[in-house]
């Protein structure tokens, strides 16, 4: 991983092979938003979220990062990334849905901010989704 902080603002490389929600997780940012994310990824797992689980779509070959959005928060005081993606094949169809799993094939590059006065803790609801609860620290 290659990184520059300017302000409040970091900027992340992520290099072929390593797994993208684990390096964003190990960053251990606190609380941060993922303004964009673009590259390439491979053994990717999308998740949509049918209102009692995750139905998981695994995809094996390299595909594009088109866009990648989310924030890092915690949930029972551990590192958590909430993020969704669109992907594009080498037919240029394309793919989203809440990233569960990937890793980074070639290059990834992520523009996010930080946010250090801002805890984004989630605590589970009734929904069977642990929910976003933001609060000034």
């Amino acid at each position: 991983m290659i990184q520059a902080k300017s302000g409040s603002m970091l900027v992340v490389r992520l290099q072929d092979g390593e797994g993208l929600p684990e390096a964003l997780t190990g960053l251990e940012l606190g609380a941060a938003g993922i303004l964009s994310g673009i590259g390439m990824l491979r053994d990717v797992v999308l998740g949509y979220w049918d209102g009692t689980r995750y139905v998981e779509q695994p995809i094996a070959e390299p595909v594009e990062l088109l866009s990648l959005q989310g924030n890092l928060g915690s949930y029972d005081g551990k590192p958590v990334l909430h993020a969704h993606v669109i992907i594009g094949h080498e037919d240029l169809s394309t793919e989203g849905g809440h990233l569960l799993s990937a890793a980074v094939h070639n290059t990834a590059e992520l523009f996010m901010v930080l946010l250090p006065d801002v805890a984004l803790e989630r605590r589970m609801e009734s929904s069977g989704l642990p929910g976003l609860h933001p609060r000034r620290v």
